[in-house]
């Protein structure tokens, strides 16, 4: 079982960038497919981004052309670059992994999340 770890959240002005990470303890991590979920508070739990085995990267409408998901297989990594933050983008991001996921594609496989981080958007 893969455990998860982000990092990166904190307090930002509108306009701001922040970068999470989320470290993943596998040594398949390159066989996963990975994505970064946010959940304000009301709301149901989003998928923002993800990005398949084959670095094939998938986002919402909601942040596209605003946020970069990324990894890194030789350090077990993602990322999550946010640029143009909005007070909307206010939640807990959560990592998620799959294994084995569907070929080239963001579904099937069993679950794994993180603990999450808060990323907070106001003036």
């Amino acid at each position: 079982q893969v455990q998860l770890v982000e990092s990166g959240g904190g307090w930002v002005q509108p306009g701001g960038s922040l970068r999470l990470s989320c470290v993943a303890s596998t040594d398949s991590f390159r066989a996963y497919a990975m994505g970064w979920y946010r959940q304000a508070p009301g709301k149901q739990r989003e998928l923002i981004a993800a990005v398949t085995v084959g670095g094939t990267t998938n986002y919402s409408d909601s942040v596209r052309g605003r946020f970069t998901i990324s990894r890194d297989n030789a350090k077990n990594t993602i990322y999550l670059q946010m640029d143009s933050l909005e007070p909307e983008d206010t939640a807990v991001y959560l990592c998620n992994a799959r294994f084995p996921p569907h070929y080239n594609s963001y579904t099937g496989g069993e679950n794994y999340w993180g603990q999450g981080t808060q990323v907070t958007v106001s003036s």
